[in-house]
């Protein structure tokens, strides 16, 4: 089963820059996409249902903002919309499909331009993922966290410890999700190697890229029972259709 997540920071300037194309390349089962910037109703039938897949949306109440996505090859057996706490859900920040074994949830931290925002909505999310570990049921939920947990995970780091997305409150924040409540960091279980990052500042230079200038801002996090499935992890760097690289693994598993 391969899984690939990524924020397309706008799916209709990201199908323009051959989204799409990069799609029906991948053969993944799922794909999960953040930051759709518009809302579903507004997409052509080929964004929201390109050949192979059923899509689902979750938009975000304010326009040009924020939104969640899942493109299907399998039909899931459900799909839950939000987490039921008005910050998540009126934002379009969590679309979960349920399969027999496991859950696949699309899932868009606030990006940090608002700390007492962000602050606030890691706190609730905090409690919610601690429910899930209590659940009968395995989670993998991918996409972006805007939070580089260790060093290795962003370029000058030493330079970037008050940066939204570096702080300490931040990353103790992730210790906790990754320490105590449980959960594993599947793309780090597997592949351990320096410079491997999911953003980078400029779209439109490659200078960043070039010059390894990112920041590892996005993730798979799923159940510890899924960690011996995990077969390999890697970052498409290839992809220049956002801003954002999407962040693809491969498990041992079947939907």
């Amino acid at each position: 089963m391969k899984i690939a997540t990524v924020n397309v920071n706008g799916i209709r300037e990201a199908v323009s820059r051959g989204f799409l194309d990069w799609l029906a390349s991948q053969d993944a089962d799922v794909v999960c996409i953040q930051n759709l910037k518009a809302k579903s109703f507004e997409l052509d039938d080929n964004v929201l249902y390109p050949e192979g897949y059923e899509g689902y949306f979750l938009d975000a109440e304010k326009d040009g903002f924020s939104g969640v996505g899942l493109y299907c090859r399998k039909i899931p057996k459900a799909i839950m919309y939000g987490l039921g706490f008005e910050q998540c859900d009126n934002e379009g920040r969590y679309l979960q499909a349920d399969y027999d074994r496991f859950s696949i949830c699309s899932f868009l931290m606030p990006d940090g331009s608002d700390p007492a925002a962000k602050s606030t909505f890691m706190e609730q999310y905090q409690e919610y993922l601690s429910k899930l570990r209590r659940k009968r049921r395995d989670y993998m939920i991918c996409g972006t966290w805007h939070v580089a947990h260790k060093t290795v995970d962003l370029a000058n780091w030493s330079d970037n410890q008050m940066t939204p997305g570096f702080k300490p409150e931040e990353r103790a924040w992730m210790d906790q999700v990754f320490g105590p409540i449980g959960f594993i960091d599947a793309f780090r279980e597997v592949n351990r190697e320096a410079h491997q990052y999911s953003w980078w500042p400029a779209l439109d230079s490659d200078q960043p890229r070039a010059r390894q200038e990112g920041w590892r801002l996005d993730y798979q996090v799923i159940d510890p029972n899924l960690r011996r499935h995990i077969k390999d992890a890697w970052i498409d760097t290839e992809a220049t259709f956002s801003e954002f690289a999407p962040v693809i693994v491969e498990y041992d598993l079947e939907l």
